[in-house]
């Protein structure tokens, strides 16, 4: 964890963001977080969770801003514009929800190195960096593997690698446990685990949140209605209701 000298690793600042269809996805949101800590983004679904990941790595607003009194989001003090968009992407490694957005190569090696050869890395490092990180996800032998042939848990974990083996100082998950199964997503969680990078993880998934993060931000109707600590967050069952969310079992069984 970084003294409280240091700057940032993400720091939002009145963001708001209206698509060209006119809908308000996000609305004067301002929070901070620092090096090392995990953060869970919950709400209902269309809050705005997905839309405020985006704008962390500069692929929302669309085009990239480049006037640089507009910019409201900032990696360790570096604005996320489009002069620095290059370097922010090396720093900030983004997990889409859906593989196949991720996933678009003939081998689990090619989409792995893909974002490494787009760092212009020698071959040697690329190759050093695939099984690094294929190794680091529990998957050190599915290089040759065709990525379509693997079930949805694999496919995650694959583009998990890819996005490890551009060693980001964040990383930004957008909904990693959708879709997969117990043994599954406990896999997923215990790779996450191992890693003391900064993480925000937006998800549904409150038992996940329960499991790998230290604070909670709920977003609902783009506004950041609370930020605070995971168990006081989750366990208020007033505030849960009032946002859409239910109280987690462990919760309350707690409780009660």
């Amino acid at each position: 964890m970084s003294t409280e000298s240091s700057p940032p690793a993400l720091e939002l600042r009145h963001l708001s963001f209206r698509y060209p269809n006119g809908r308000v996805a996000l609305d004067d949101v301002s929070f901070s977080i620092q090096t090392g800590e995990r953060v869970a983004v919950v709400g209902p679904s269309g809050a705005g969770k997905s839309t405020l990941l985006m704008h962390l790595n500069g692929l929302l607003p669309a085009p990239a801003i480049t006037d640089s009194s507009r910019v409201q989001v900032f990696v360790q003090s570096v604005p996320v514009a489009k002069a620095q968009l290059r370097s922010i992407r090396r720093q900030v490694g983004f997990l889409f929800q859906d593989p196949d957005d991720q996933l678009f190569c003939p081998t689990v090696r090619d989409d792995v190195a893909f974002g490494p050869l787009n760092l212009q890395l020698s071959t040697s490092e690329v190759k050093e960096r695939v099984t690094r990180s294929l190794a680091a996800v529990g998957l050190p032998d599915y290089a040759a593997r065709n990525p379509s042939q693997l079930s949805t848990g694999e496919r995650k974990r694959v583009c998990l690698a890819g996005v490890l083996a551009c060693e980001p100082s964040i990383l930004v998950l957008d909904e990693p446990t959708s879709n997969l199964d117990p043994r599954a997503r406990r896999q997923l969680g215990q790779i996450l685990n191992q890693y003391t990078s900064t993480q925000i993880v937006a998800t549904h998934d409150l038992d996940f949140v329960l499991d790998h993060c230290q604070r909670v931000l709920v977003i609902d109707g783009g506004k950041l209605q609370v930020d605070g600590p995971v168990d006081r967050v989750l366990a208020n069952a007033t505030l849960m209701d009032r946002h859409g969310l239910d109280v987690p079992w462990r919760l309350r069984q707690t409780s009660s």
